[in-house]
Protein backbone atom coordinates (compact mmCIF):
# COMPACT_ATOMS: atom_id res chain seq x y z
CA UNK A 1 0.00 0.00 0.00
CA UNK A 2 1.18 3.62 -0.67
CA UNK A 3 0.00 6.03 1.59
CA UNK A 4 -0.41 9.50 0.54
CA UNK A 5 -0.89 12.04 3.49
CA UNK A 6 -3.54 15.32 3.38
CA UNK A 7 -3.76 18.45 5.54
CA UNK A 8 -6.57 20.78 5.54
CA UNK A 9 -6.58 24.29 5.52
CA UNK A 10 -8.16 27.24 6.44
CA UNK A 11 -12.11 26.73 6.93
CA UNK A 12 -12.11 23.44 8.31
CA UNK A 13 -11.24 24.58 12.18
CA UNK A 14 -13.91 24.70 15.05
CA UNK A 15 -13.57 25.42 18.96
CA UNK A 16 -12.37 22.74 20.75
CA UNK A 17 -10.08 21.07 17.94
CA UNK A 18 -7.14 18.42 18.78
CA UNK A 19 -8.37 18.59 22.61
CA UNK A 20 -8.68 15.17 23.23
CA UNK A 21 -5.21 14.12 21.13
CA UNK A 22 -3.59 16.82 22.94
CA UNK A 23 -4.74 15.07 26.54
CA UNK A 24 -4.01 11.76 25.78
CA UNK A 25 -0.53 12.21 23.68
CA UNK A 26 2.82 13.34 25.13
CA UNK A 27 4.11 13.68 21.40
CA UNK A 28 1.07 16.11 21.05
CA UNK A 29 1.52 18.23 23.95
CA UNK A 30 5.23 17.95 22.91
CA UNK A 31 4.19 19.90 19.49
CA UNK A 32 1.72 21.98 20.90
CA UNK A 33 4.68 23.44 23.59
CA UNK A 34 6.91 24.27 20.99
CA UNK A 35 4.46 26.18 18.60
CA UNK A 36 4.08 28.22 21.87
CA UNK A 37 7.52 28.58 22.32
CA UNK A 38 8.18 29.55 19.13
CA UNK A 39 5.35 31.69 18.40
CA UNK A 40 4.39 33.48 21.83
CA UNK A 41 0.95 32.90 21.65
CA UNK A 42 -1.32 30.53 23.31
CA UNK A 43 -2.30 28.01 20.80
CA UNK A 44 -3.92 25.51 23.25
CA UNK A 45 -6.27 28.21 24.67
CA UNK A 46 -7.48 29.35 21.18
CA UNK A 47 -7.82 26.03 19.81
CA UNK A 48 -9.58 24.30 22.95
CA UNK A 49 -11.35 27.50 23.95
CA UNK A 50 -11.40 29.85 21.19
CA UNK A 51 -13.81 31.65 21.29
CA UNK A 52 -15.24 31.19 17.93
CA UNK A 53 -14.55 34.77 16.59
CA UNK A 54 -11.13 35.03 18.21
CA UNK A 55 -9.95 30.96 16.33
CA UNK A 56 -11.71 32.37 13.19
CA UNK A 57 -8.71 35.14 12.94
CA UNK A 58 -6.53 33.94 9.96
CA UNK A 59 -3.50 34.48 12.13
CA UNK A 60 -4.46 32.28 14.83
CA UNK A 61 -6.78 30.10 12.46
CA UNK A 62 -3.72 28.91 10.43
CA UNK A 63 -1.61 28.22 13.21
CA UNK A 64 -4.09 25.93 14.71
CA UNK A 65 -4.85 24.09 12.09
CA UNK A 66 -0.82 23.59 11.53
CA UNK A 67 -0.65 22.27 15.11
CA UNK A 68 -3.02 19.67 15.36
CA UNK A 69 -2.26 18.35 12.25
CA UNK A 70 1.97 18.13 12.90
CA UNK A 71 0.66 16.74 16.38
CA UNK A 72 -1.05 14.05 15.07
CA UNK A 73 2.05 13.21 12.31
CA UNK A 74 4.14 12.91 14.90
CA UNK A 75 1.61 10.19 16.59
CA UNK A 76 1.86 8.24 13.25
CA UNK A 77 5.63 8.65 13.26
CA UNK A 78 5.86 6.84 16.60
CA UNK A 79 4.36 4.03 15.06
CA UNK A 80 6.22 4.03 12.45
CA UNK A 81 3.79 5.16 9.88
CA UNK A 82 4.63 7.85 7.09
CA UNK A 83 3.75 8.76 3.44
CA UNK A 84 5.17 8.53 0.48
CA UNK A 85 3.31 11.39 -0.87
CA UNK A 86 2.30 14.79 1.18
CA UNK A 87 -0.13 17.23 0.04
CA UNK A 88 -2.36 20.33 1.55
CA UNK A 89 -4.98 22.51 0.65
CA UNK A 90 -3.75 25.85 0.99
CA UNK A 91 -2.35 26.59 4.34
CA UNK A 92 -1.80 22.51 4.39
CA UNK A 93 1.05 22.61 1.83
CA UNK A 94 3.07 23.68 4.33
CA UNK A 95 1.95 20.76 6.89
CA UNK A 96 2.82 18.64 4.02
CA UNK A 97 6.29 20.38 3.81
CA UNK A 98 6.73 19.80 7.12
CA UNK A 99 5.81 16.00 7.03
CA UNK A 100 7.92 15.42 4.43
CA UNK A 101 11.22 17.06 6.13
CA UNK A 102 11.33 19.69 3.53
CA UNK A 103 11.40 22.18 5.96
CA UNK A 104 11.54 21.99 10.24
CA UNK A 105 9.00 22.04 12.68
CA UNK A 106 10.26 25.65 13.64
CA UNK A 107 10.90 27.26 10.91
CA UNK A 108 7.20 26.05 9.44
CA UNK A 109 5.57 27.40 12.72
CA UNK A 110 7.70 30.62 11.97
CA UNK A 111 6.85 31.08 8.28
CA UNK A 112 2.86 30.11 9.12
CA UNK A 113 2.94 32.62 12.04
CA UNK A 114 4.06 35.26 9.07
CA UNK A 115 1.86 33.93 6.18
CA UNK A 116 -1.09 34.12 8.93
CA UNK A 117 -0.09 37.40 9.86
CA UNK A 118 0.45 39.14 6.55
CA UNK A 119 -2.76 37.18 4.78
CA UNK A 120 -4.79 39.09 7.74
CA UNK A 121 -3.12 42.14 8.07
CA UNK A 122 -2.37 43.01 4.35
CA UNK A 123 -6.07 42.13 3.28
CA UNK A 124 -7.85 45.66 1.12
CA UNK A 125 -10.73 46.96 3.11
CA UNK A 126 -13.68 45.97 2.07
CA UNK A 127 -15.77 42.72 2.72
CA UNK A 128 -14.67 39.59 1.83
CA UNK A 129 -16.28 36.21 0.83
CA UNK A 130 -15.70 32.49 -0.06
CA UNK A 131 -18.15 30.07 -1.73
CA UNK A 132 -18.27 26.50 -2.40
CA UNK A 133 -20.12 25.82 -6.12
CA UNK A 134 -20.96 22.31 -6.02
CA UNK A 135 -22.45 20.62 -9.12
CA UNK A 136 -20.72 22.69 -12.12
CA UNK A 137 -17.82 22.32 -13.91
CA UNK A 138 -14.59 24.71 -13.96
CA UNK A 139 -15.32 26.27 -17.25
CA UNK A 140 -19.36 27.23 -15.89
CA UNK A 141 -18.19 28.49 -13.16
CA UNK A 142 -15.67 30.57 -14.83
CA UNK A 143 -18.34 31.98 -17.07
CA UNK A 144 -20.58 32.35 -14.45
CA UNK A 145 -17.93 34.65 -12.61
CA UNK A 146 -17.48 37.04 -16.02
CA UNK A 147 -21.38 37.46 -15.91
CA UNK A 148 -21.48 38.99 -12.79
CA UNK A 149 -21.51 42.63 -12.25
CA UNK A 150 -21.61 43.86 -8.60
CA UNK A 151 -17.90 43.19 -7.90
CA UNK A 152 -14.51 41.21 -8.03
CA UNK A 153 -15.25 37.37 -7.60
CA UNK A 154 -13.25 34.61 -9.28
CA UNK A 155 -12.53 31.10 -9.42
CA UNK A 156 -9.55 30.23 -6.28
CA UNK A 157 -9.99 26.61 -5.38
CA UNK A 158 -11.01 23.59 -7.76
CA UNK A 159 -11.24 21.34 -5.20
CA UNK A 160 -12.49 17.85 -6.74
CA UNK A 161 -14.88 16.89 -9.80
CA UNK A 162 -17.77 19.31 -9.53
CA UNK A 163 -16.34 21.51 -6.14
CA UNK A 164 -15.31 25.27 -7.32
CA UNK A 165 -14.68 27.89 -4.30
CA UNK A 166 -15.05 31.12 -5.42
CA UNK A 167 -13.36 34.39 -3.84
CA UNK A 168 -14.19 38.24 -3.87
CA UNK A 169 -16.50 40.81 -2.48
CA UNK A 170 -19.37 39.69 -0.62
CA UNK A 171 -21.74 41.74 -2.88
CA UNK A 172 -20.67 39.66 -5.67
CA UNK A 173 -20.30 36.19 -3.99
CA UNK A 174 -23.77 36.84 -3.29
CA UNK A 175 -24.60 37.69 -6.61
CA UNK A 176 -22.82 34.11 -8.26
CA UNK A 177 -25.16 32.21 -5.27
CA UNK A 178 -27.68 33.50 -7.77
CA UNK A 179 -26.35 32.47 -11.11
CA UNK A 180 -25.11 29.82 -10.20
CA UNK A 181 -28.65 28.18 -8.85
CA UNK A 182 -29.88 29.09 -11.79
CA UNK A 183 -27.35 27.67 -13.74
CA UNK A 184 -27.79 24.01 -11.98
CA UNK A 185 -25.94 24.23 -9.34
CA UNK A 186 -26.68 21.63 -6.22
CA UNK A 187 -25.51 23.71 -3.81
CA UNK A 188 -23.63 26.83 -2.48
CA UNK A 189 -22.15 27.09 0.57
CA UNK A 190 -20.64 30.22 2.25
CA UNK A 191 -17.49 29.44 3.98
CA UNK A 192 -15.62 30.01 7.01
CA UNK A 193 -12.97 32.22 5.70
CA UNK A 194 -11.95 35.81 6.39
CA UNK A 195 -10.54 37.47 2.57
CA UNK A 196 -10.10 37.16 -0.85
CA UNK A 197 -7.89 34.13 -0.95
CA UNK A 198 -5.73 32.75 -3.91
CA UNK A 199 -7.23 36.23 -5.81
CA UNK A 200 -4.98 38.95 -7.13
CA UNK A 201 -6.19 40.59 -4.12
CA UNK A 202 -3.40 39.61 -1.89
CA UNK A 203 -0.95 40.66 -4.04
CA UNK A 204 0.84 43.16 -1.27
CA UNK A 205 0.93 39.86 1.03
CA UNK A 206 2.31 37.30 -1.44
CA UNK A 207 5.33 40.14 -2.25
CA UNK A 208 6.19 39.93 1.92
CA UNK A 209 5.62 36.95 2.15
CA UNK A 210 8.46 35.99 -0.55
CA UNK A 211 10.75 37.80 1.28
CA UNK A 212 10.21 36.41 4.43
CA UNK A 213 10.76 33.05 2.60
CA UNK A 214 14.05 33.72 1.33
CA UNK A 215 15.15 33.78 5.36
CA UNK A 216 14.94 29.52 5.02
CA UNK A 217 16.06 27.06 3.93
CA UNK A 218 14.58 24.19 2.22
CA UNK A 219 15.76 20.38 1.89
CA UNK A 220 15.36 19.52 -1.85
CA UNK A 221 16.09 15.73 -1.35
CA UNK A 222 12.48 15.47 -0.11
CA UNK A 223 10.54 17.99 -1.83
CA UNK A 224 9.88 15.24 -4.42
CA UNK A 225 7.61 13.83 -1.56
CA UNK A 226 5.35 16.75 -1.71
CA UNK A 227 2.26 17.96 -4.55
CA UNK A 228 2.03 21.80 -5.23
CA UNK A 229 -1.08 23.74 -4.74
CA UNK A 230 -0.13 26.14 -7.81
CA UNK A 231 0.34 23.00 -10.64
CA UNK A 232 -0.87 19.86 -9.20
CA UNK A 233 2.30 18.44 -9.71
CA UNK A 234 5.59 17.27 -7.53
CA UNK A 235 8.00 19.75 -6.31
CA UNK A 236 11.23 19.10 -8.15
CA UNK A 237 14.56 19.40 -6.43
CA UNK A 238 15.63 22.91 -7.94
CA UNK A 239 12.38 24.46 -7.42
CA UNK A 240 12.03 28.06 -6.49
CA UNK A 241 10.30 27.37 -3.11
CA UNK A 242 9.87 31.30 -2.30
CA UNK A 243 8.42 32.07 -6.02
CA UNK A 244 5.79 28.94 -5.49
CA UNK A 245 4.75 29.42 -1.97
CA UNK A 246 4.47 33.27 -2.56
CA UNK A 247 2.82 32.75 -5.92
CA UNK A 248 0.63 30.25 -4.47
CA UNK A 249 -1.90 33.23 -2.10
CA UNK A 250 -2.71 34.96 -5.32
CA UNK A 251 -3.19 31.79 -7.48
CA UNK A 252 -6.11 29.24 -7.14
CA UNK A 253 -5.77 25.93 -5.75
CA UNK A 254 -5.35 22.90 -7.93
CA UNK A 255 -6.33 20.33 -5.44
CA UNK A 256 -8.25 18.13 -7.89
CA UNK A 257 -5.36 18.12 -9.94
CA UNK A 258 -3.48 16.93 -6.90
CA UNK A 259 -5.76 13.88 -6.25
CA UNK A 260 -5.25 12.76 -9.89
CA UNK A 261 -1.39 13.18 -10.49
CA UNK A 262 -1.25 11.41 -6.27
CA UNK A 263 -3.68 8.39 -7.82
CA UNK A 264 -1.58 8.07 -11.04
CA UNK A 265 1.34 8.08 -9.21
CA UNK A 266 0.13 4.84 -7.19
CA UNK A 267 -1.00 6.17 -4.38
CA UNK A 268 -3.70 3.83 -3.07
CA UNK A 269 -4.36 4.95 0.59
CA UNK A 270 -4.93 8.54 1.33
CA UNK A 271 -4.77 9.57 4.94
CA UNK A 272 -6.58 12.99 5.95
CA UNK A 273 -4.65 14.29 9.14
CA UNK A 274 -6.34 17.61 10.82
CA UNK A 275 -9.78 18.71 11.75
CA UNK A 276 -12.76 17.97 9.84
CA UNK A 277 -12.77 15.46 7.30
CA UNK A 278 -13.28 17.65 3.83
CA UNK A 279 -10.88 16.49 1.70
CA UNK A 280 -11.87 12.74 2.12
CA UNK A 281 -15.26 13.71 0.95
CA UNK A 282 -13.12 15.60 -2.05
CA UNK A 283 -11.27 11.98 -2.61
CA UNK A 284 -14.97 10.12 -2.60
CA UNK A 285 -15.96 12.71 -5.34
CA UNK A 286 -12.65 12.11 -7.79
CA UNK A 287 -14.62 8.85 -8.29
CA UNK A 288 -11.43 6.87 -9.25
CA UNK A 289 -11.32 3.68 -11.19
CA UNK A 290 -9.15 1.76 -9.15
CA UNK A 291 -10.39 1.45 -5.16
CA UNK A 292 -8.40 3.45 -2.90
CA UNK A 293 -8.50 3.35 0.80
CA UNK A 294 -9.53 6.86 2.63
CA UNK A 295 -8.96 8.00 6.49
CA UNK A 296 -9.75 10.92 8.25
CA UNK A 297 -7.62 11.36 11.00
CA UNK A 298 -9.45 14.23 13.70
CA UNK A 299 -9.68 12.77 17.36
CA UNK A 300 -8.29 10.26 19.59
CA UNK A 301 -10.95 7.61 18.50
CA UNK A 302 -10.32 8.38 14.82
CA UNK A 303 -6.39 8.12 15.07
CA UNK A 304 -6.40 4.66 16.85
CA UNK A 305 -8.44 3.19 14.53
CA UNK A 306 -6.18 4.54 11.66
CA UNK A 307 -3.13 3.30 13.67
CA UNK A 308 -4.70 0.00 13.50
CA UNK A 309 -5.45 0.16 10.11
CA UNK A 310 -1.95 1.20 8.58
CA UNK A 311 0.06 -0.84 11.01
CA UNK A 312 -1.42 -3.90 9.29
CA UNK A 313 -0.77 -2.49 6.33
CA UNK A 314 2.68 -1.33 6.53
Amino acid sequence: MKIGFLFPGQGSQYVGMGKDIYEEYEEAKEVYSIVQKTTESNITEISFDGPEEILNQTQNTQMAILTESMAIVEILKKNNISAVANAGLSLGEYSALISSGTISLEDGIKIVQKRGELMQNLVPSGNWKMAAILGLDEEKVEEICRAVKSGFVVPANFNTIGQIVVSGEESAVSEIEELAKNAGAKKVMILNTAGPFHTEKLRKSAEALKKELEKYKFNTENANKVYKNLDGKKYSSNENFEEVLSNHIINPVRFADILKNMYDNGIDCFVEIGPGKTLSGFVKRMKFEREVKIISINDVQSLKAAIEILKEEI
